[in-house]
């Protein structure tokens, strides 16, 4: 909102310290998401002041830092031996609140905690904002205290025997990272918070904070917190508390700061400051960053490194764990897009839905080790379609009588007729096979269409593996858990072309297209590309299963609605349409005679190269599932290691750090879906 006043200012850069998500406190001002737009289009940088609050705005701006809540810890950890005067008859157990009482405050869950632990005294410290002070719950177990001053905090917070963050779980909260986290925690008090996603992840996870979800755990989990904590625990938060000082987040902010000056200084040599304003409303904000780069990417740790490996999907990732947690190696990951996870990138869009920005991934495996990817023909398909009520041995003597026995087998149409007959590829493979490769399925090889499993009972699940579940927390936190090593570091939004010139004749894995290692010597292999439509309604549901395909009239393949797959209650819904191109990002290997003699050619190059290792889809033009990949990748691993002993031995190592991102309590069983795309 300062932007009415600000506009003409002039400044050596422009900063967008983004705190809270303001549009959703009650009163917000109705300009303020068109103001927040045009500071968008003018900031060199953007701070949020939480990780949720990071993952809905790091798409809208090309330099997004994440800075969650940071503190004086020793003015919170000081002791009184004078509890204050108006706290002092209230009776031990304590379980105490300060901060603004508003739209925020869970006034309902607190009235029935009270309730539920009426030996339990509840006392609140703070100002009463926007909310009637009649509607906040009142009993001989709950105490209001008013306002206090920032120095009188520490006192109080003291002589409390367990502190609390009793928020809602509504628009107000969605964003919020509580600053009282930290600094109750500083205090040596146990902390019980609703399930927050800011403290969720940033404590809770790690067993610093308990997480209720409702009244009764809320209840149950003050009174568990009234016993000591352990000497680990302790040691824990100081060691939590030593990564959020104001200095050192102050410090973390100036050097982005002095990044962004420093492109400026590169490219403006003039001496007066760059002049940065923003003009009408209307108008095109005016600033040096537009002259300058769209990215300041952070300087590079080290001067060498042992591995170069390009590409943070699932080949590379799981490649750069192996190299650095097996064989001690340093590595430096890179990739061309601003986020590790590859095609499973996920993130929390503007309603607050975790959606996959380049279309579904449902984790699925009959492995402990690899992830094993299918397809799936549904039975009630066939019987809506035809009006009938069959089992799975009807259903196989229904088709039995359709199929035809191409003399020899060859394309994608020989093979789906051998097995479910013409009518049933004319209605649901020839016209989606034909949107979704551009081609008819007589002219691709059997391979494409071989991957989907004709399946004759209801089991009505997206895939026929015996786990199928996503990532709990979502798969950009299972790569950033994969990628938690301090022999590994990050360089995203780079091209390979650019850290080439830095390390020549590093050791490389390359997941990046093969024909442009090599300069599209023989010019490009083909792929098909997506198209990706994501949109928001204001309405519970939008279709009858989390995924649907289309193949025939419409012109996208396939429709996702993201929360019935990973289990989220949110009003509203997020749904994505996927339309197949023929240029954009490579996605698909298109299996012709002529492709495949092509790569040939490109491999016989690979084969050449020294201390190069092609993995992934792009690298070795060969649509590979999830579980395909993550094979590939841990032979690769083997190879290089040249032990197949010592990669067993130490596969554990890397598959317990990928399980503790899944499980145990870790999936959550996605619903029903259609036949997924080929």
């Amino acid at each position: 909102m300062a932007l009415g006043f600000s506009n003409d200012l002039p400044a050596a850069a422009t900063v967008y310290d983004c705190m809270d998500e303001l549009s959703g406190f009650a009163g917000a001002p109705p300009q303020l998401l068109d103001r927040e737009a045009q500071l968008f289009s003018a900031a060199d940088v953007v701070f949020t002041g939480g990780l949720r609050l990071y993952q809905a705005k790091r798409d809208r701006h090309p330099n997004v830092h994440a800075f969650p809540s940071s503190i004086d810890a020793a003015h919170f950890a000081r002791t009184s031996e004078q509890d204050p005067q108006d706290q002092a008859s209230i009776p031990h157990p304590r379980a105490g609140f300060y901060g603004v009482l508003d739209e925020r405050f869970d006034h309902q869950l607190i009235a029935e905690a009270a309730r539920l632990k009426p030996s339990i005294h509840f006392v609140f410290i703070g100002p009463i904002v926007k909310i009637d002070p009649v509607a906040l719950p009142q009993a001989a177990n709950i105490h209001y205290l008013g306002a206090k001053s920032y120095d009188e905090l520490p006192a109080y917070l003291a002589s409390w025997d367990v502190a609390l963050i009793p928020f809602a779980l509504n628009d107000s909260t969605f964003y919020i990272s509580p600053t009282k986290t930290p600094e109750y925690l500083a205090a040596g008090k146990p902390v019980v918070s609703t399930a927050i996603y800011d403290v969720v992840r940033g404590y809770g996870e790690n067993g610093l904070v308990s997480i209720a979800n409702d009244a009764a755990s809320f209840a149950a989990a003050v009174e568990q917190s009234l016993s000591p904590r352990s000497d680990a625990w302790h040691k824990q938060v100081a060691d939590k508390l030593q990564t959020t000082s104001w200095e050192k987040t102050w410090n973390s902010m100036w050097s982005e700061v002095e990044r962004v000056l420093a492109v400026f200084s590169s490219v403006h040599t003039a001496a007066s400051p760059v002049q940065t304003a923003l003009s009408p409303a209307t108008s095109k904000p005016r600033s040096s960053r537009e002259a300058a780069v769209t990215r300041a990417h952070a300087p590079l740790r080290h001067a060498s490194y042992d591995y170069l490996v390009v590409g943070a999907g699932f080949a590379g990732s799981v490649l750069a764990e192996r190299l650095a947690t097996v064989m001690d190696k340093r590595v430096l990951l890179i990739d061309k897009r601003d986020h590790v996870g590859g095609n499973t990138f996920d993130y929390y869009d503007h309603a607050g839905i975790l959606v996959h920005r380049y279309g579904p991934h449902i984790f699925h495996t009959n492995s402990a080790d690899v992830m094993k990817y299918l397809s799936q023909f549904n039975l009630d398909t066939v019987n809506r379609l035809y009006n009938l009520s069959l089992d799975a041995d009807g259903m196989q003597a229904f088709l039995a009588g359709r199929v035809e026995t191409p003399a020899l087998i060859r394309t994608s149409e020989d093979i789906v007729v051998s097995r479910v007959g013409r009518d049933l590829y004319a209605k649901f493979f020839q016209g989606y096979t034909r949107k979704q490769w551009g081609l008819d399925p007589s002219q691709l090889d059997s391979s494409v269409a071989g991957r989907i499993p004709i399946r004759f009972n209801r089991d009505d699940r997206y895939f026929t593996d015996t786990f199928q579940a996503m990532p709990k927390y979502g798969y950009t936190r299972l790569f950033e858990r994969m990628l938690d090593h301090p022999n590994i570091e990050q360089a995203l939004g780079i091209d390979y072309r650019e850290i080439r010139k830095i390390y020549p004749g590093i050791k490389t894995i390359f997941t990046g297209p093969v024909d442009e290692f090599f300069g599209y010597r023989f010019g490009k292999l083909p792929y098909r590309s997506l198209a990706f439509d994501h949109q928001t309604f204001h309405r519970e549901q939008f279709q009858s299963a989390p995924v649907v395909n289309y193949p025939n009239d419409q012109e996208y393949t396939r429709v996702t609605e993201f929360k019935f797959l990973t289990g989220q209650q949110n009003a509203r819904t997020s749904v994505v349409f996927e339309y197949p191109k023929a240029e954009g990002d490579p996605y698909y290997p298109i299996p012709r005679p002529e492709n495949a003699a092509l790569y040939a050619r490109y491999r016989e190059l690979a084969e050449k190269v020294e201390d190069v290792h092609f993995v992934g889809r792009l690298a070795t033009y060969r649509y590979y599932n999830m579980d395909q990949v993550v094979a590939q990748a841990l032979a690769t691993a083997r190879k290089i290691m040249g032990d197949t002993d010592l990669a067993a031995s130490n596969f554990s190592v890397g598959r317990e750090k990928l399980t503790r991102t899944l499980a145990p309590g870790g999936l959550l069983a996605p619903a029903r879906a259609s036949v997924p795309s080929q």
